[in-house]
């Protein structure tokens, strides 16, 4: 049984979000913080070696309780502390804290004695070092890729900012040397004398929260700079020739991206056979891979903690979560204009894309990048994605997911969009693993689009070819149809091609509500019209699907049934489908299946969740569509959309 866990400050017992999440992650973790005096047998909670600390200390003496010193895991958030985002996790450590080497920590003594060779754990290891490379995951992760760091062949010296308890506490007999920091760089130099020196400054400084060590007085050579800028530490370690830290995490970092820095502190990456030390370190003999190094100190160590699921979570699932929150960050963080669009749409596109800078509603661009709805004149254009909602986007159903394209957009064959791009390239480190995961999942939870309720009707006995109707003045239709381009002449060619099959049509779902046009008078050609039919169930009956352009054809690839296409849908082109359409030529590439998945429901969406209203992970978004109760459309768009069905000829009404 654990020890009661008592706390004494603000920064356990505050009103704060932070202060929120700290006691959430411990309670989680069966440390729940309590107000009291505490007993012998029970713990005092510290945060760390902080200045408030200090009470916490002062009440376990006086108490005869143990501390539990606390602090923030390895990958914490997008910002410092200091600028109020919660923490994705924490390390509560009952023997020490991991950057005090002068006592044990519990991941000290994990590093030591634990086996570190379970082949499960070792792999899981390698996996997630490889995403938070490939995803310029850090820290602090609000850096840009796309921020040029400093031409290759440079020694980085790393900063850090003064008074950090890494440094008051980072020594064998107490605080390190206040000039420790000049005294590595100077030896940097005499090392590498005819290399340029790059010095790092912490986020913190460069944010001016803090203050670091080095200054504008110390890049005065031609042969010292310093880098500011937002650039993604692994862009900076990967055009390095040699690394110098005292205690930083980038010190660790580094070492995952294949260094051996040069380190004149003891961090808790000291000692373990993988740097090169300025300090012996006494207690720590042992000689670890970057593997061990690394599953001990992200997936054994810490505690994280997914906010959109309120739990505590392994690492990959954490990884998930943090690069939607990522993602979101580096697309959206400068801000955009967004043009003509529809008073409904607003509160939505200001969650999914309004998060860090608040979306400006205008009719012309004005100094920032413009967003537009569909295929219409702008720098980015956005769209429904493939999971949508439960509920049709023409009756107001607010979107779990969106897609944002910078090139064109996906149902408009005549131009390049971003999801060509994204289906012809290497996926990421476990990609495919993912993406057949992600496939699972929906064809075992039945979901599609819109993922209405829907009838199962008793289907007549043959080969059945399944023909999604479609909206006939819909974009993919005038853009990405030729000769067939309504559902009469649709059925007709099916009915022409297969004349001894059973055909079953299924309407359109707006068209069925009488908000889009697309409703057939004559039907003959067809053996069976199935109105309101489960989608989901229906697929799993048929033996083919035709189609124009529906994206019912991609929901039949994933449940591996034949799509022949009289268009050409996001997903013609590329070796999956029968083509009878005529579809781009710079679609070359040949993917597989789960490669088309992971482009067309990971890379390109953009997932919000409706409980929490953070950006979250397309699994997040399965779980939150298969339950009816996680989405409801709010009561004001349900009044709004018997409107629109009303008077849906005046469209502009609603603009």
């Amino acid at each position: 049984m654990r020890p009661r866990i008592y706390a004494v400050s603000g920064g356990f017992l505050g009103p704060s979000a932070q202060a929120r999440r700290i006691r959430r992650i411990m309670a989680l973790a069966g440390y729940a913080p309590r107000i009291g005096w505490p007993k012998p047998q029970d713990m005092v909670a510290a945060w760390g070696h902080a200045p408030r600390a200090a009470r916490a200390k002062a009440v376990a003496e006086r108490s005869g309780a143990a501390l539990l010193r606390v602090e923030d895991a390895f990958l914490r958030s997008l910002f410092p502390g200091r600028c109020g985002e919660p923490p994705l996790g924490l390390v509560i450590d009952e023997q020490g804290i991991h950057y005090d080497p002068s006592h044990p920590s519990d991941l000290e003594t994990l590093l030591a004695k634990n086996p570190l060779d379970d082949h499960a754990l070792l792999e899981t290891a390698r996996l997630c070092m490889a995403r938070i490379g490939a995803q310029h995951l850090t820290k602090y992760s609000a850096c840009d890729p796309d921020t040029p760091a400093p031409p290759p062949g440079y020694v980085l010296v790393i900063d850090q900012v003064r008074g950090d308890a890494s440094l008051t506490h980072g020594g064998l007999h107490g605080p390190l040397s206040p000039y420790i920091f000049h005294e590595m760089l100077v030896q940097a130099q005499l090392d590498h004398p005819t290399a340029r020196i790059v010095i790092r400054t912490h986020p913190e400084a460069a944010q001016g929260l803090r203050p670091g060590h080095f200054t504008d007085a110390d890049a005065q050579s031609d042969r010292v700079s310093i880098c500011d800028a937002p650039c993604s530490p692994q862009n900076l370690l990967d055009g390095a020739i040699a690394v110098y830290t005292v205690s930083s995490q980038l010190g660790f970092e580094a070492i995952l991206a294949g260094h051996r820095p040069n380190v004149w502190g003891l961090p808790f990456y000291a000692g373990w056979g993988l740097s090169d030390d300025q300090t012996p370190h006494p207690r720590r003999n042992r000689r670890l891979t970057r593997t061990q190094l690394f599953a001990g100190a992200m997936l054994l160590y810490p505690k994280w903690y997914h906010p959109c699921r309120d739990r505590l979570c392994a690492l990959p699932d954490l990884l998930d979560h943090l690069e939607a929150l990522v993602r979101a960050w580096r697309e959206d963080h400068a801000g955009y204009d967004t043009l003509d669009m529809r008073l409904w749409k607003r509160p939505h596109l200001q969650a999914f894309f309004g998060r860090w800078q608040k979306l400006r509603f205008r009719k012309t661009a004005m100094g920032r990048r413009s967003m537009v709805w569909g295929a219409g004149d702008g720098d980015i254009r956005i769209e429904d994605g493939l999971l949508r909602s439960r509920g049709l986007g023409a009756a107001l159903t607010p979107p779990l997911s969106l897609v944002r394209d910078d090139l064109g957009i996906y149902y408009d064959p005549t131009q390049p969009s971003r999801l060509e791009h994204l289906v012809a390239r290497p996926l990421p480190p476990g990609g495919t693993e993912r993406a057949a995961r992600l496939i699972a999942g929906l064809r075992a939870q039945g979901l599609t689009k819109y993922n209405l309720a829907g009838a199962r009707a008793t289907l007549p006995q043959g080969h059945r070819i399944l023909v999604p109707g479609q909206v006939e003045d819909d974009a993919s239709i005038r853009l990405g149809a030729a000769d067939i381009c309504t559902n009469t002449a649709l059925l007709s060619k099916v009915r022409a091609e297969n004349p001894d099959a059973i055909i079953l049509y299924k309407p359109h779902p707006d068209v069925e509500a009488g908000l889009r046009p697309g409703a057939l008078a004559d039907m003959s050609a067809a053996d069976m019209v199935l109105p309101q039919a489960d989608t989901a169930w229906l697929l799993t009956q048929v033996q083919e699907v035709w189609t124009i352009t529906s994206t019912l054809g991609f929901e039949a690839l994933l449940r591996a049934v034949p799509v022949t296409c009289l268009g050409a849908p996001f997903y013609a082109g590329w070796g999956l489908t029968r083509d009878l359409g005529q579809v781009p030529d710079r679609r070359r590439a040949r993917p597989s299946l789960e490669i088309l998945a992971h482009a067309v429901l990971i890379d390109y969406p953009r997932y919000l969740d409706p409980v929490t209203r953070l950006p979250c992970s397309p699994e997040l978004a399965l779980e939150r569509l298969a339950d009816p109760a996680a989405a409801p459309q709010p009561p004001v768009l349900r009044v709004l959309a018997k409107l629109q069905g009303l008077l849906a000829s005046y469209t502009t009404f609603w603009r």
